[in-house]
């Protein structure tokens, strides 16, 4: 009979994400992955069948938190949705939050898009990864773009631009930063 968990899996992902994150996916090996979590190699392969497996994992919690934050941080009323905009994208150059319960990174290249750190990364050669990439960039720039269409129907924006592109432009500068100071990008495909 099997020993039931004893781990706390979001709390374990959230560490392997750190450790991608300040090793990158090729820089980090499974023995990396148990320190940063706590758990033996037998564990970390019989919960996620591997470094991949905890990878996509915790990419994928990244876009489940992406999911939330964004659209709720630009959500609201059209008037003050340019002060939203405004505010969010300062927060977002100044580093994406790993999770509320997760200490801020130490430095900036820490904080750049996990998800599009990724996918600079191994991307080219992974779908998976590539996907989840494009996943996160999509819920960020949707949100982006419904924040831009409520400063448009408040006369804040030029009621003739697409927000959508408004949205990509918007964002471009971040992961243009990103990629310059800290090998990661985000992009309408991020590969």
């Amino acid at each position: 009979m099997a020993r039931p968990r004893s781990f706390d899996r979001d709390n374990v992902l959230h560490a392997a994400e750190r450790q991608f994150r300040a090793s990158g996916y090729n820089g980090t090996s499974v023995d990396d992955i148990s320190a940063a979590t706590g758990l033996g190699r037998g564990s970390l392969y019989a919960a996620f069948d591997g470094k991949h497996g905890v990878l996509l994992e915790a990419m994928a919690g990244y876009l489940a938190r992406l999911g939330q934050g964004p659209r709720k941080m630009l959500a609201g009323p059209d008037e003050g949705a340019l002060e939203r905009l405004h505010a969010y994208l300062l927060r977002a150059v100044h580093g994406v939050p790993l999770a509320a319960d997760v200490p801020p990174a130490s430095d900036r290249a820490g904080a750049a898009c996990f998800a599009a750190k990724m996918a600079l990364e191994i991307g080219a050669s992974d779908a998976e990864v590539k996907r989840l990439a494009n996943d996160c960039f999509s819920v960020v720039a949707t949100a982006v773009a419904e924040c831009v269409r409520a400063a448009q129907r408040n006369g804040d924006i030029d009621p003739d631009a697409d927000p959508d592109d408004l949205a990509y432009l918007l964002l471009l500068p971040k992961t243009k930063a990103d990629r310059r100071q800290h090998g990661s990008s985000c992009g309408r495909s991020a590969g």
